[in-house]
C-alpha cells in the first residue's frame, strides 16, 4: 500500500518550570532553579498507509494524544521528522493543516459557542478557497447531509445539540477542508454506547465514500479492534507492538499487550479471574531505564532493566521485547 504519512523518530518533551517553593529553595541554596522535563513521546516511528485505519491504543498518559497532535501539526516535535507522500513535511505550514484534520474527544469544547453551525463549517473552507463564499450555504448543506444532519441545523448553535449531534458537526467541520488524513482523538469516548455505534458507522461510511485515511486514537480496545486495519500499542511514550489488528488482538506478543487485552472485559469471560497489571504507570518525569515496562512485567530480566529493546520485525509484526531473542 502507498505510504501517505511517515513519522520517523518522533519525540516530544515538555519543560516544567520550578514552582514557588522550588524557586525559594534554589534561591536559599544559591543555585539556579531546576526544571523538570516530561518525556511525552520517545523515539516513535510509524507509517500510515493511504486508505487504512491505524489504531493507537494505550493507557491514559502513554502519549497517544500527544502523538496525534504532532501528526496533525498542532504540536511541534522536539525531535524527528514527518513526511507526506515521501517528502519532508512542514507541519506548521497551511498545506499540512489542510491535508490532516483532527476530530477531538469533547465536541462541546472544540466547537465555537458564538458561531452558528453553518458558520463553523464554512469558515475554514471559504478562507482557504476550498469553497466560494457565494456557494457556502449549499456547501454546508451537503456536508451536513453527509454526516446525517438536516440542513436546517446550520442556523443553530452548538449548545442546542446532543453530544452525538455535536460530534457529527465536528466531523463535518473536519471534512470541510477535504483532508486526506483524519486524526480521531478519543472521538467516541464521551458518547453513550448507542451513539458511539452510530458515529463509528459514520466514520466507516465516510472512509468508503471519500477514501479517507484515519489515525484512530482510543483506549477502547473493542472499538479499535472493530475499526482498525493495523494497530500500534503505546506504553510510556513508546510503541511496544505494532501490526495487523486481527493478528495483534488474536495473539499478542509483547507482555504489555497481553496484559492489556487480558484486562479487557469480554462477553464470555464471566468466570475468568480479573488480574490487573501490577503496579502503576511510571511518571514521564522520571521514566525507568531499559524497557519502560520492566517494573510491571512478570517476565522481566536483568537485561530489561539495563537495555532499551528496539522495535523490530518478528515475522509479520513489530515488537519491542528482549524476550523475542
Amino acid at each position: 500500500m502507498t505510504v501517505l504519512l511517515d513519522a520517523r523518530h518522533l519525540e516530544k518533551r515538555f519543560t516544567l518550570k520550578a514552582g514557588l517553593l522550588g524557586r525559594m529553595g534554589a534561591a536559599l541554596a544559591r543555585k539556579p532553579a531546576a526544571h523538570q522535563v516530561v518525556h511525552a513521546v520517545n523515539d516513535v516511528s510509524l507509517q500510515v498507509h493511504e486508505g487504512e485505519v491505524l489504531g493507537i491504543v494505550g493507557e491514559s498518559g502513554c502519549g497517544k494524544s500527544t502523538l496525534g497532535r504532532m501528526l496533525a501539526g498542532l504540536l511541534r516535535p522536539s525531535g524527528g521528522e514527518i513526511a507526506m507522500d515521501g517528502k519532508a513535511a512542514d507541519t506548521t505550514a497551511t498545506a499540512h493543516h489542510l491535508a490532516v484534520q483532527m476530530v477531538f474527544q469533547n465536541p462541546y469544547a472544540s466547537l465555537n459557542p458564538r458561531l452558528r453551525v453553518g458558520q463553523m463549517i464554512a469558515e475554514g473552507a471559504v478562507y482557504h478557497g476550498v469553497a466560494a463564499r457565494a456557494d457556502a450555504p449549499a456547501f454546508v448543506n451537503d456536508l451536513l447531509a453527509q454526516v446525517g444532519l438536516d440542513a436546517s441545523y446550520a442556523d443553530r448553535y452548538a449548545h442546542q445539540f446532543s453530544g452525538g449531534q455535536r460530534q457529527r458537526v465536528a466531523i463535518a467541520r473536519a471534512l470541510a477542508l477535504k483532508p486526506r488524513l483524519v486524526v480521531c482523538d478519543e472521538a467516541v469516548s464521551a458518547l453513550d454506547v448507542s451513539v458511539q455505534a452510530q458515529i463509528i458507522n459514520l466514520f466507516m461510511e465516510l472512509r468508503q465514500r471519500q477514501r479517507l485515511t484515519y489515525v484512530f486514537i482510543s483506549h477502547n480496545l473493542a472499538v479499535v479492534e472493530h475499526m482498525s486495519d493495523r494497530v500500534a500499542i503505546m506504553y510510556l511514550g513508546r510503541i511496544v507492538e505494532m501490526g495487523d489488528a486481527r493478528t495483534v488482538f488474536a495473539a499478542p506478543n509483547h507482555p504489555y499487550t497481553r496484559a492489556l487485552l487480558a484486562d479487557a472485559p469480554r462477553l464470555d469471560g464471566r468466570s475468568a479471574s480479573h488480574q490487573p497489571i501490577r503496579g502503576e504507570l511510571p511518571s514521564p518525569l522520571s521514566p525507568p531505564g531499559g524497557c519502560s515496562f520492566h517494573p510491571r512485567c512478570p517476565n522481566a530480566t536483568a537485561r530489561c532493566a539495563a537495555e532499551v529493546p528496539m522495535l523490530r520485525d518478528i515475522g509479520g509484526r513489530m515488537s519491542a521485547c528482549h524476550l523475542n531473542d
